[in-house]
């Protein structure tokens, strides 16, 4: 059985989500502009996860797909974030880890989701209970398409037998069971399609069957954080009410030498988890190296390093929070808090809001992990702010 302690397991994680030494990552380190270059570069980082989650939030210049690719991709234009998604992009948009843009290879992976997205997940056979949305929505795609969501909202108003709701339900149910798909994001609208006008036919004639699915999902998963517990392996795909099937597909990929059995060393005990024996060899080395203390990054709050809260909290002792959904009063750091990476650990947390009109990028409040922070660390955190400012264009406020 591998054992690892913290050191090694939060090293290996920083390095496989694409935010240490090149070499390190397999990552590039620098893409300038929205090129093609960029373009690939930022492809690179979605297949690396298997996923890049989308939020609509933009107080600080830029979304968290933006300031994903950001954080690990030096000079790379925001616009590339939003842009991404494309014709002919590598990429298509599903539900993934949450709503996400994934690597076209995924799409018959994801098979299994659509069949059992028939009946929405939330607001059930919403397909069936409203066939004549369902035939007019596939109707004027057919007739007219691409359309925007926001098209048909418009049209709703007046009509007598549908209204908004429906429309949108619809839409939701037909984009979740593969018969339509998201052509491309305008101003963060949705542009939907039929999917036969969206996804190649190579990848939609395919499908692998359910339990392959669930090894290939894990198997990718566990490529992005490193080392994984189970729990953390089945979130990341939201993969419910699947265990036995998760047990299966893990106790498979151990016999086939894909993943080994590695247990954490923590205060409290052995922590049980997965790993894949190149990255047991990764962790060894990245323990002996030493992180630079000299130069930081600003993190997306929903960035794959953090996003499990208990992960984080028991490889970085770090306690990440999201606020935006708290009123003001009830907030302890603020509303949407970018953490500092630096190195291998989390420093403190800024809270940024954008004023494009005054060309100023508001720092509303700075928290420092540590009462008196190493002066290398201010200094990281300095410059990481100067560089996001930057890639937004913006000026930023100083640190508080």
């Amino acid at each position: 059985m591998i054992q690892l302690d913290r050191r090694a397991v939060r090293r290996l994680a920083v390095a496989r989500a694409g935010l240490g030494l090149p070499e390190r990552t397999g990552l590039s380190r620098r893409a300038a502009g929205s090129g093609v270059r960029a373009r690939r570069a930022a492809s690179d980082v979605v297949r690396r996860f298997g996923y890049l989650q989308l939020d609509s939030v933009c107080v600080t210049g830029a979304r968290t797909q933006s300031i994903v690719l950001m954080s690990r991709i030096e000079g790379i234009d925001p616009a590339v974030g939003e842009t991404l998604l494309e014709p002919g992009a590598s990429i298509f948009e599903y539900w993934g880890h949450e709503a996400c843009w994934l690597p076209l290879e995924l799409y018959p992976v994801m098979a299994f989701r659509r069949d059992e997205y028939a009946v929405h997940p939330w607001w059930g056979d919403v397909l069936g209970e409203h066939p004549q949305v369902v035939d007019h929505v596939l109707e004027r795609l057919a007739a007219e398409g691409p359309v925007r969501g926001a098209a048909f909202k418009t049209e709703s108003k007046g009509a007598g037998w549908w209204n908004h709701s429906d429309v949108k339900k619809v839409l939701a149910g037909l984009w979740l069971h593969g018969e339509i798909a998201v052509r491309r994001r305008v101003g963060f609208q949705r542009e939907f399609d039929l999917a036969e006008k969206v996804i190649p036919e190579n990848y939609r004639r395919e499908a692998v069957p359910r339990d392959g699915a669930v090894r290939w999902l894990l198997l990718r998963a566990l490529a992005g954080h490193g080392w994984a517990t189970t729990g953390t392996l089945a979130a990341t795909w939201r993969l419910r009410n699947m265990r036995q099937e998760i047990l299966d597909a893990l106790a498979a990929l151990e016999a086939d030498g894909a993943i080994c059995a590695a247990q954490l060393q923590t205060d409290d005990g052995l922590r049980d988890g997965w790993i894949r024996p190149e990255d047991a060899e990764l962790a060894v080395e990245l323990r002996r190296t030493r992180p630079r203390q000299d130069r930081g990054v600003l993190i997306s709050p929903f960035d794959p390093l953090i996003w499990d809260r208990d992960r984080t909290e028991l490889l970085f002792d770090f306690d990440q929070k999201i606020e935006i959904y708290k009123p003001a009063a009830q907030r302890r750091f603020g509303y949407y808090c970018l953490p500092v990476l630096v190195g291998d650990r989390f420093v403190g947390r800024i809270d940024l809001k954008a004023h494009h009109r005054q060309g100023r990028l508001e720092v509303c409040s700075n928290h420092w992990e540590q009462s008196d922070p190493d002066p290398r660390h201010r200094s990281a955190a300095e410059g990481a702010l100067l560089r996001f400012a930057e890639a937004v264009k913006l000026e930023a406020d100083p640190l508080r």
